[in-house]
């Protein structure tokens, strides 16, 4: 049996941290957390986290949360009886540069479980330690581009979404110079068979009821405009060297073929699994070796049917538009990601409406002159650009 890895968990808070926690947890003998890091907002749930697992070093981005999570720390002690010898306080990190501080910590694998680009220097201070990365914040990557690349080395970066893991595991059946194509599954989100004019009213609680999968707001909405599939796409021609041409899109409601890799033969490798983000998320922490009794498998003593339909790229452009921003390549798809971050955030305060996400992230990448990706100040200035031109644009729509 492996030693257990000694993990940091950035995110620890949001959905791909709290189960990767669980699986933490669960199987003790292959995973000892040592560190988390959150945002800082919910200093309660962190210093829980950080008490339950007896982590050494905990960080939070924004400066003014570390004195809320000492308070917390001791909040939490006192609940659970705990004398001034029963526990130790973990060290504390706090400020803009506190979670690329503790993502390059010595350890066997840092979980990027961030959302946004605001998780690149966390992504480039693991890569830069040595350290595995199992990467879930795909924004990194996407806005990264050669720079995260550049800065990884054979096998140092696994990737957590279901999509990328199918695939990673679905190559292992055949050469590079055997395949043909990717397939990426997408389950339509909630709007599935939809017109473009059919959601023109689209609400932000519907835009977050998505049919399968329980994640955060970001990337439950980017689900529902099909954006995030855009970027899984953008995601596996950087992850696996495949033409952007040869990477497809199938709609998949019943989420259970996580991927596909066609091969030169003929024959397609699909992943087949229930929709558990665990799996995906405890096989990034043990690479190549799997955890076992991580959830349940498919039961094939069960008819059941799988469809899959292909995408409708008239009421969903998203895919469209990542594909033109790949291709342009550089810090256009820094852009894409930036101006939907913005759009999204501007969607939930009632300041535009569901179509004009990714009309407005459209309209901000064809006036985007380009350029490369040297080093992270070219990804932020880019963002920053992107930003500010989708807030003028959304702005003039409501004027």
């Amino acid at each position: 049996m492996s030693q257990p890895r000694d993990v940091v968990i950035l995110g620890s808070t949001g959905s791909i941290g709290t189960q990767a926690i669980e699986v933490a947890k669960k199987h003790p003998d292959r995973v000892r957390v040592i560190g988390l890091a959150a945002g800082g907002s919910n200093a309660t749930m962190l210093a829980e986290q950080a008490l339950d697992l007896g982590v050494e070093t905990v960080a939070v981005a924004r400066a003014g949360a570390a004195e809320d999570l000492l308070l917390a720390f001791y909040a939490a002690a006192q609940d659970r009886g705990y004398s001034s010898g029963d526990f130790s306080l973990p060290k504390i990190l706090a400020g803009p540069d506190a979670v690329a501080e503790l993502a390059a910590t010595p350890c066997d694998v840092v979980l990027n479980g961030i959302t946004g680009s605001i998780g690149l220097a966390p992504t480039l201070a693991a890569l830069g330690a040595g350290t595995t990365l199992a990467l879930a914040n795909k924004e990194s990557l996407i806005a990264g581009g050669a720079l995260v690349k550049a800065a990884a080395a054979p096998g140092q970066l696994v990737p957590v979404d279901s999509e990328h893991t199918a695939m990673l595991q679905c190559l292992r059946g055949g050469s590079a110079d055997e395949v043909r194509r990717l397939v990426v599954t997408a389950s339509g989100g909630p709007f599935r068979g939809r017109s473009r004019a059919q959601m023109a009213d689209v609400t932000p609680e519907q835009a977050l009821a998505h049919p399968t999968w329980r994640m955060g707001r970001v990337i439950t909405t980017n689900s529902a405009t099909l954006v995030n599939k855009g970027l899984e796409v953008i995601e596996a021609h950087l992850l696996f060297d495949v033409p952007l041409d040869a990477i497809d899109v199938v709609v998949h409601p019943q989420s259970v073929v996580h991927s596909m890799v066609e091969f030169v033969d003929g024959s397609t490798v699909a992943k087949a699994s229930p929709p558990d983000m665990r799996m995906a998320i405890a096989l990034a922490l043990s690479w190549p070796e799997r955890i076992p009794d991580v959830a349940p498998a498919c039961d094939w003593t069960t008819a059941t049917t799988w469809e899959f339909f292909p995408l409708d790229d008239e009421a969903f452009p998203a895919v469209a538009l990542a594909r033109e921003a790949g291709r342009r390549g550089g810090t256009a798809p820094a852009v894409y990601n930036a101006a939907n971050e913005e759009c999204v955030e501007a969607f939930h305060t009632h300041q535009l409406d569901f179509l004009g996400i990714v009309d407005t992230v459209a309209r901000v990448l064809s006036e985007y002159p380009g350029g490369n990706v040297t080093g992270i100040e070219d990804v932020v200035a880019a963002e920053e650009w992107a930003r500010v031109r989708a807030r003028e644009l959304m702005g003039s729509e409501r004027t």
